[in-house]
């Protein structure tokens, strides 16, 4: 594959990532509330107490772990331009890397260039949130270990246990290492990395480790497949309330406790499923780490008490990473992902006054996005139970036994 074919997806980059820095500064405007004020209002604050030595001590809203301090103070590296404007350059400098990876990877033996389209086109259905968030910072991170993984499993282990640090989710992307010695390096390359950053945040930066205790009395949060439960319920008379809690649009009032521990559950359940699969999987493609991170990050989103929309673009970037590998049968859960993204921006900002209110329009789009997140955790769970457990099939030839994983694959073109 040669360079031309590269051409495309970079002039769509160009053009939709020129519409949405001209949304995130306000040339272009878009309905419902003001996604930037978190950057301007929000991250500046933190950025002003960060910057004296110490993490927000005194506010629950800082449930983020340490590494985290590095994106908010970010834009001092841009100290000619006001800290909002230095965060969104560097959130587009970012996406630009992720594409580049993308690129680059798909073009060599054996890859393909849908996981760079699957990029370019997820990110602008998200609209200015994508942005006004630091998500896209940590995805970055997330792309660049799983793609480094199959080669060079110490990074991936590295790069994973950093973005723990930024975000935690990133811890997920160890769960597909190759058994052996690959999984070993890659563990390990992640202990050092992370516990080595933490030491450090703990050593010079009081509150380091607060985030642990500000998550702990989250609720339920409206947008989340738990909510749905009194989105219907106050219909019928359920008595609670929507409020600004622990920095998020939650429910507060009877049983919300309940549904909250209940999705705990499910998540706990998500876990032990990923634990069993880990054991009884057998064969491991080159894209078994992207697709089992993939999947499993899909498990924990879907099950979370919040399911704040950048979370989408986390999903939007693994999807793209496990289908820059031609054995990839993630394609059509990234599909199902890219659509419940682009009914996200319609929830968040477009229509959320609707969600708030619990009206038809909100419960429908909810019930929409939530669902499709649903199909594809399952289908991408079915397909990764299909690929490493239950033993190639007829369209999975190429299946690579777990210690040759990270060798070259074939350039067969599987379904999606």
């Amino acid at each position: 594959m040669t360079g031309a074919a590269s051409t495309k997806p970079i002039a769509v980059w160009v053009l939709t990532r020129t519409v949405l820095l001209l949304c995130v500064f306000k040339v272009l405007s878009v309905p419902g509330p003001d996604v930037t004020s978190d950057v301007s209002v929000i991250y500046q604050g933190w950025y002003e107490i960060l910057r004296t030595g110490t993490f927000p001590l005194d506010d629950i809203t800082w449930q983020y772990p340490p590494a985290a301090a590095l994106a908010v103070l970010s834009p001092a590296l841009l100290p000619f331009l006001g800290y909002a404007t230095a965060f969104f350059v560097l959130a587009c400098l970012a996406d630009a890397l992720v594409t580049g990876l993308l690129l680059y990877a798909g073009q060599r033996p054996g890859k393909r260039l849908a996981g760079a389209w699957v990029w370019v086109a997820g990110v602008p259905l998200l609209g200015p949130t994508a942005y006004a968030r630091y998500d896209v910072m940590v995805t970055g991170v997330a792309v660049a270990a799983l793609l480094a993984g199959a080669r060079h499993p110490r990074v991936l282990g590295a790069l994973a246990g950093f973005g723990a640090l930024l975000k935690v989710w990133p811890v997920l992307l160890l769960a597909g290492t190759v058994r052996g010695r690959g999984t070993r390096a890659a563990w390990t390359a992640a202990a050092v990395a992370g516990g080595g950053l933490v030491v450090v945040f703990c050593a010079t930066m009081p509150g380091a480790l607060a985030f642990l205790t500000f998550q702990r009395d989250r609720g339920t949060e409206v947008e989340s497949l738990g909510a749905l439960v009194f989105h219907v319920a106050r219909h019928f008379g359920w008595r609670g309330e929507v409020l600004l809690n622990y920095g998020s649009v939650e429910f507060v009032g009877p049983y919300v406790p309940l549904v909250s521990t209940a999705a705990m559950g499910l998540t706990a359940l998500a876990f032990g499923w990923l634990l069993v699969w880990r054991v009884r999987a057998g064969e491991f493609r080159a894209s078994t780490p992207c697709d089992a991170a993939f999947a499993a990050v899909l498990l924990f989103t879907t099950t979370s008490r919040v399911i704040s929309p950048q979370y989408l673009v986390w999903l939007v970037g693994l999807g793209a990473a496990c289908l820059v590998f031609r054995s990839s049968r993630m394609g059509r859960p990234a599909l199902l992902v890219l659509a419940a993204t682009g009914v996200t921006f319609l929830e968040f900002p477009v229509w959320f006054s609707h969600v708030v209110r619990s009206d038809g329009l909100g419960v429908l789009l909810l019930v929409v996005r939530n669902g499709l997140l649903v199909a594809a955790t399952l289908t991408a769970c079915r397909r990764l139970w299909q690929d490493t457990v239950s033993g190639p099939r007829g369209d999975d030839a190429g299946a690579l036994p777990a210690q040759r994983a990270g060798a070259a694959e074939k350039p067969k073109l599987l379904a999606p």
